[in-house]
């Protein structure tokens, strides 16, 4: 299956303000990247690109003052396969886990990990470990909260989103997160490209998606408690303990979101406007470790 990716920001500020991006495919993607329409800004400006701690490919620039635009689009094979489901994946042992993965224990700017520990653990202290007990959160935050537009706050925190009973998918996964969490099962944040690939499609403009990945046995698997089902199709952007670590656009100033498009959807083929492979230029970037 070819999937057709792609975006356009356009942002503005009263003053050249420093941004660093985190909206390109995820590195250990790259290699299904057949054909792309590379980076490109409404106006000349030198760019940097780097991976950031967790692997996330960054791009860093200072955007000019007023209206300011920057895109890219491109054509990725996948395999058309829905999430895997493993029932008999395993946690492991806190002092078992490999020693990056403890992070994803801990509690961070999204997930109050103190703040839900007794509600956790009452809900769910009592199932087997594993795979069944990661899928009972889903099923919780999934009938916990309404997915709702209106109600989105970038400030929502997941103890706050459990209060609210609402967000959108960022606080399905923060209140997934941090409920897996306090059940000792590392869990970190996704976001990237979900279309509506083998479901109807949804009439609301395309966007970003956030799940989340549970690492069991010795393993990361994905899990959406927003759509609580398995979905073909993902493309992972960046992966972080929470929001604060994969912002798309992060700003050192004041800037204003002007205009907004997302693409994911399956491609008839392969071709695009104007093409490049994209291990020519990421062939020079350095990888983080553990970037998996």
């Amino acid at each position: 299956m070819l999937i057709r990716t792609g975006y356009e920001l356009a942002i503005s500020s009263p003053q050249p303000t420093p941004i660093i991006t985190r909206v390109d495919i995820h590195p250990d993607r790259q290699r299904d990247i057949g054909r792309t329409v590379p980076f490109a800004t409404s106006q000349p400006v030198a760019w940097s690109i780097y991976p950031d701690s967790f692997g996330n490919i960054c791009r860093q620039f200072v955007a000019p003052p007023g209206e300011f635009s920057f895109s890219a689009e491109s054509v990725v094979s996948d395999s058309g396969l829905p999430d895997v489901i493993a029932p008999g994946a395993q946690e492991s042992p806190v002092q078992a886990l490999p020693p990056y993965v403890t992070q994803f224990l801990l509690g961070s700017r999204y997930c109050e990990t103190d703040l839900l520990s007794n509600f956790a653990w009452q809900r769910f202290g009592h199932l087997a470990p594993g795979w069944g007990r990661v899928q009972a959160i889903c099923d919780f935050v999934h009938g916990h909260l309404t997915f709702s537009y209106p109600n989105a706050r970038a400030t929502r925190t997941a103890l706050e989103a459990y209060n609210d009973r609402s967000g959108v998918c960022r606080d399905f996964a923060h209140l997934a997160i941090t409920l897996c969490r306090c059940m000792n099962i590392p869990a970190r944040y996704v976001n990237g490209y979900l279309g509506d690939i083998g479901v109807p499609v949804d009439p609301a403009p395309m966007d970003f998606s956030a799940w989340f990945e549970v690492y069991l046995g010795e393993s990361w698997y994905t899990f959406d408690a927003r759509h609580n089902t398995p979905r073909a199709g993902r493309i992972v952007i960046a992966r972080g303990r929470d929001a604060t670590d994969v912002p798309m656009v992060h700003s050192f100033g004041q800037h204003t979101l002007v205009r907004f498009r997302v693409i994911a959807e399956v491609a008839a083929d392969a071709t695009l406007p104007v093409s490049m492979n994209s291990a020519t230029w990421l062939a020079g970037l350095p990888q983080a470790r553990h970037a998996a």
